[in-house]
Parts: C-alpha cells; structure tokens; sequence
C-alpha cells in the first residue's frame, strides 16, 4: 500500500533536510493539518500562518498592500509573496501559501467560486499554480490542500536527494 501523500513529503523533507512553512487562507489551516498528522513532523514542518484576512497578509507576511489593491488576495502575486514571507518570516527552507475561494460566494476578492492560487518559495526561486475546482466549499478547501500537497511533492522530487 502506498504511503499517504503527506507522508510521502514528509520522507522526503527528511531525506533532504529541508524544513517548511506554510501561509494559508482559505483553507484555514488544513494543509498543516495533513502535514502534521504525520509522526516526526516536528523535525521539517516550522509553523503555519492562516491569514484569513488582508491585514494579517500585510503586517505578518510582507504581502505588499499595493499587491492586494492591484491584484487583490486571491492572485498569483498574493500567493508568490505569501509564500516568500513565511518562507523568510520562519526561516524555512521551502515556503509553501495557499489563497483562494472556497464558497459559496465571492466575497471581498471579487474573483470566481473555486479559483485558487497556489505558491512555493525556495532560496533557488519563486512558483506559482492556478487551479480552479468545482465543489463546494469543503470539496474545494479539500481540492485546494491535496492540491499544494501535489506541488511540494513535485518539488521536492526534482531536488537532488
């Protein structure tokens, strides 16, 4: 049986002696939960934000305050400079930011039921994903963190062991 995804991470964060931190929004921690549900997370995970709102992006992350009037929170840029902040704010290896619409509406962003913008930040350069997903609100909070689970795998796969 194959290991569970964060699982998967998890071996691989420790084989390559990386630690990370996450940012996120409208997952509202849940892909820090997947991470830490796994034994021995202490040794790479360094900590979570959930900045649920604009200010905490701004005074905790860095996000700049011209980014979320230009592009608003749920933006490839807001979740480039999500993930470079905690990167940097926690002193990680790997920052790993989450911003999105869960649902039902499209509250302050303005943007579409299910678009989420997925970041990561290593010393070696900046990612960002787009995806959209059809659920409902727990569907694509669920779709959103398996989703950036995928990406640092992936990541972390093209590294070096």
């Amino acid at each position: 049986m194959e290991a569970r995804l964060e699982e998967q991470i998890g071996n691989l964060l420790r084989e390559r002696g990386l630690t990370i931190a996450i940012a996120e929004s409208s997952t509202g921690g849940l892909i820090s939960h997947l991470i830490t549900n796994v034994p021995g997370s202490s040794g790479y995970y360094k900590g979570t934000v959930v900045a649920y709102d604009n200010e905490v992006k701004i005074k905790i992350l860095g996000v700049k305050r011209e980014t979320l009037e230009l592009y608003k929170s749920v933006s490839y840029q807001t979740g480039e400079e999500m993930a470079q902040g905690v990167r940097e704010m926690l002193d990680a290896d790997i920052g790993l930011s989450e911003t999105g619409v869960a649902g039902s509406t499209s509250g302050s962003s303005g943007k579409g039921v299910g678009l989420f913008y997925i970041g990561l930040s290593s010393r070696q350069g900046n990612r960002v994903r787009e995806y959209i997903f059809q659920g409902d609100r727990l569907e694509n909070k669920q779709s959103a963190a398996q989703a950036a689970l995928a990406m640092l795998k992936e990541y972390l796969q093209e590294l070096k062991g």
